[in-house]
This record gives C-alpha cells, sequence and structure tokens, in this order.
C-alpha cells in the first residue's frame, strides 16, 4: 500500500516564502526563523506555505499576540493549514 505524497513547495517558492517572512519585529523572525531551521531538511508542504502566508497577512503585533498566545484565530485564518502552522510555529 503506498501513501499518498504530501505536495512540497520547490527551491524558488521556499526562497519567496522567505522573503514574505520577513517581519519588523524580531520575536516575530525568532519564531519564523526557528520554522524554517526545523523544517530546513524536510522540506515545506503546500498548506504550510499556505498557512504561513496567510498569517503574513497580519501586522507585526497581531502575529506577536497569536504566537504568544495572547489570541487563537478568527474569522478567515481560522482554518486548518493556518492553526498546523501555528502549532508548529508555537513550539
Amino acid at each position: 500500500m503506498s501513501e499518498i505524497a504530501t505536495p512540497m513547495i520547490d527551491e524558488r517558492a521556499l526562497s519567496k516564502l522567505r522573503w514574505r517572512c520577513r517581519r519588523g519585529l524580531l520575536e516575530n523572525d525568532l519564531f519564523i526563523e526557528r520554522f524554517f531551521t526545523r523544517h530546513a531538511d524536510t522540506g515545506i508542504s503546500v498548506t504550510q506555505a499556505d498557512g504561513l502566508t496567510m498569517l503574513m497577512d497580519l501586522a507585526d503585533n497581531d502575529l506577536l499576540d497569536l504566537l504568544l498566545c495572547r489570541k487563537e484565530p478568527s474569522g478567515d485564518l481560522d482554518v486548518e493549514s493556518v492553526r498546523e502552522v501555528l502549532a508548529d510555529l508555537r513550539t
């Protein structure tokens, strides 16, 4: 029985995503850099990239509130891809 492979983003998409994830608050950058370091060997799935991109649309302080568990995703952010990435960022 074969497993269905999770689609991963390619190097170009990864480079664009890293650029998109640059933040103004050092605290956010620390969480995000740790995420990229953790996934350096395994890669980042399309689902993870989608969730991370949605989080990057937030203002720095709103993102930090989510990362520090001061808030939980709501509205358009309350989707599985965001929750998955957020849980990973928080660990």
